[in-house]
């Protein structure tokens, strides 16, 4: 025990022979070197503060306590609209559509007004301040760029500086003389350090493809998505990524299932909308909701935008007529031929007994595409004819 007694360590000897520390006096003469009592404190704060990350940090995650979470989420700005409840700051989103229905006619739209801060009409609101719009086309050149907003290639619309393109560099398309070991890494540096060099917080892609041609496949679709969001969190940005449709079933409502690819595009964005094409009107289009984090979904398939694509003067745009229903410009098979199928469904019942639905849908499909909806519709007619036959036999 006597070792533990600080009257005997060798600092407590040293000042029994020599000053002691009362002797001293120390003057701390805060106000001389302009420090206060806030300043102690608010010093002492942020190393807890420091303290309290370093014990949060594990390695690739970082775990706080959810009421932590929440203080921290409080001092970052709330997400503003973008474009209405379709698209929010701070979100990866996707618009996809299928080939020449406007998606690079609304994305440009939405693009200048951002650049402008001036909303595109009264429904679609933007909340968020004018601001520099780096918008990446992979589909159209300068000239065919420059025809859509001009009047005959005169009388050209004026852009706000705020609005930049990018477009690829054909001169500079040699990823190997510039040092990169694929086009695509060549591809991902550059789009950074345009990113950089422009200070532009609005991404937008025309269109995702470009970036991976393999998009249907998870093991593509993953590390893309994990770039954009990477790049999204790193930078503060706004995403906009086009995307295609595969033909699809225009009898059928748009669906999560209708974005190009793997599943794995639509799982990890924050929010996507789709154009589709009215069946009744092939100028009239309509926007529909598909995924929403900031907001609950607002046009979904009984509350669809319909538009049309005009050009009034020098600008193609999409212009808003009115709200409907999906089920309105879906297609609507006709009486003859929902009876040239079931005819042809008896034909093959009849002709060969014990033939499955599947069998039968297989024989009738028209596209393989769209064999999973068919075979659905065979095996309800199947079973509506097998029905009929079990009456009547007990009624004979």
């Amino acid at each position: 025990m006597e070792k533990n007694n600080p009257q005997n360590s060798p600092l407590h000897k040293e000042q029994s022979e020599g000053t002691t520390l009362e002797a001293l006096e120390p003057v701390y003469d805060l106000e001389k070197y302009n420090i206060g009592v806030d300043d102690i404190q608010t010093e002492a704060e942020q190393l807890i503060k420091k303290s309290d990350e370093a014990k949060e940090n594990k390695g690739l995650f970082t775990v706080k306590t959810a009421s932590r979470w929440i203080e921290q989420a409080k001092t970052r700005p709330i997400p503003q609209m973008l474009f209405g409840e379709f698209w929010f700051e701070g979100e990866l989103c996707f618009l996809f559509a299928d080939t020449n229905l406007g998606k690079s006619v609304l994305a440009v739209q939405i693009a200048n007004s951002i650049s402008e801060g001036k909303q595109t009409n009264n429904l679609f609101k933007l909340e968020a301040q004018n601001q520099k719009t780096l918008y990446f086309d992979f589909e159209l050149s300068d000239k065919q760029f420059e025809a859509r907003y001009s009047q005959n290639f005169e009388q050209h619309y004026s852009f706000d500086s705020n609005f930049l393109r990018a477009e690829i560099n054909p001169e500079k398309s040699d990823y190997q003389e510039n040092g990169f070991e694929s086009f695509e890494q060549y591809l991902y540096a550059s789009l950074e350090r345009s990113i950089i060099e422009t200070e532009a917080r609005i991404l937008m892609i025309d269109n995702i493809t470009y970036l991976k041609d393999e998009t249907e496949k998870a093991k593509f679709a993953l590390p893309l998505m994990k770039h954009l969001q990477a790049l999204k969190k790193k930078y503060g940005l706004s995403i906009l990524a086009l995307a295609h449709t595969p033909k699809r079933d225009l009898a059928k409502p748009i669906t999560r299932n209708d974005l190009q690819g793997s599943k794995m595009l639509i799982n990890f964005c924050d929010s996507a909308f789709s154009i589709g094409e009215s069946s009744h009107d092939t100028n009239i289009r309509y926007l529909k909701q598909i995924k929403a984090r900031n907001t609950e979904i607002i046009y979904d398939t009984e509350n669809v935008c319909v538009c049309q694509i005009e050009k009034p003067s020098n600008f193609l745009q999409f212009e808003f007529l009115n709200f409907g229903t999906e089920r309105e410009h879906l297609k609507q098979p006709s009486e003859t031929e929902k009876t040239e199928i079931e005819n042809s469904v008896k034909a093959l019942m009849e002709a060969e007994q014990g033939l499955t639905a599947y069998a039968i849908a297989k024989r009738l499909c028209p596209d393989e595409n769209k064999f999973n909806s068919f075979k659905v519709k065979i095996s309800r007619i199947v079973n509506r004819i097998n029905s009929s036959n079990s009456s009547n036999s007990s009624n004979s």
